[in-house]
């Protein structure tokens, strides 16, 4: 290992690789990896053996455990990227919101109108709270702890808020 850090010893680094790529290999697959994986994990370890031959501390671990080491990183590496789904162009979720015909556009405009005007009826202690919830995105334990308000009296008033606003809106 010396000689390949030190001179990029290609003989060295030829016999290094004659006896761990089939060790490699016969490890990975014994991890769950495929022959051509295996093969391709293998090339990939021993590119990088040569590369960072430099980094390989023998004070730390011995040259096959910092080579084992590296060939089960790259295996794992290699299972997270196959793990993650491959995004067709053509999902649903991906493409944008089909413009709304006009009316349906109109009728939107106008229901969100008539909700803002029901929200302005409601008391101002339910309103304020409901905006606390939905607006700023609080919980009910943080808005209690902001307002110095009992848990109970926050989740009782955006409760009423609901039921008013349900019963106004439920006919419209």
């Amino acid at each position: 290992m010396r000689k390949i850090a030190q001179e990029r010893c290609r003989a060295s680094f030829g016999q290094l690789f004659q006896f761990y790529a089939p060790r490699l290999k016969s490890y990975l697959k014994r991890m769950g990896a495929e022959d051509s994986s295996a093969e391709e994990i293998v090339q990939d370890v021993m590119l990088t053996v040569w590369k960072k031959a430099a980094q390989f501390d023998e004070a730390k671990a011995s040259v096959s455990t910092w080579i084992f080491r590296i060939a089960r990183n790259r295996q794992i590496d290699m299972f997270r990227q196959a793990s993650k789904p491959e995004l067709s162009p053509d999902e649903p979720m991906l493409k944008p919101a089909a413009e709304a015909a006009p009316e349906e556009e109109l009728d939107r405009v106008q229901m969100e109108a008539y909700v803002r005007a029901q929200l302005e009826t409601l008391p101002a202690e339910q309103l304020e709270l409901l905006k606390a919830a939905f607006y700023q995105g609080l919980s009910h334990s943080e808005i209690a702890k902001a307002y110095d308000l009992p848990l109970g009296t926050v989740k009782s008033r955006i409760r009423l808020a609901f039921e008013r606003l349900r019963g106004r809106l439920d006919g419209a």
